[in-house]
């Protein structure tokens, strides 16, 4: 019975979700993907593009035109560490841009899923708007209309008159 005793030996929770023996930290998924998508929309800026610009035409007026003994990429050898660099920056630019993308997509799929759902609840409504507007109709088809009351009124006017006019002027006093 000693194996009953300890921490591990509970059955009730799969192996996977078992305290070990150190806390662990809590990170952030969401983090990592709101770092990367500032990232890739500051790329995207004209504000970027022109730094980018500036950059490297600095460093190529630098490399071409100091001495010698101050460059340090080489016009003859094509700008070796521009190139690298720029393709460094362009290999992070990349991924970064795609799961920027690919969090707006999530995004759009969620506002569309909430839109869908606030049309089919403006559908609903406006199909029970439509159906008590019809029964209200229904229900003025047959209400008396100030015409008809008039006409019955008449009517029963002349019935009375009618009736005083056969039982003579001694019932009338």
């Amino acid at each position: 019975m000693l194996w009953a005793h300890r921490s591990d030996g509970r059955l009730d929770a799969p192996k996977g979700l078992r305290q070990g023996m150190l806390p662990r930290p809590k990170q952030s998924t969401d983090r990592f993907g709101r770092v990367t998508e500032a990232i890739a929309r500051g790329m995207g800026t004209p504000w970027f593009m022109l730094g980018l610009t500036l950059f490297v035409a600095c460093w190529i007026l630098w490399n071409t035109l100091a001495p010698d003994a101050w460059r340090f990429d080489s016009f003859a050898l094509g700008f070796i560490a521009l190139t690298l660099m720029l393709s460094l920056q362009a290999s992070y630019a990349a991924p970064m841009i795609l799961l920027a993308q690919n969090r707006q997509d999530d995004r759009d799929r969620v506002q569309i899923e909430q839109d869908r759902i606030r049309a089919e609840r403006n559908l609903a409504d406006t199909e029970y708007l439509a159906r008590e507007l019809a029964a209200l109709r229904l229900a003025m088809t047959d209400m008396a209309s100030r015409e008809f009351i008039r006409a019955e009124m008449r009517a029963l006017l002349e019935e009375l008159d009618a009736r005083d006019q056969t039982q003579g002027p001694e019932v009338a006093s």
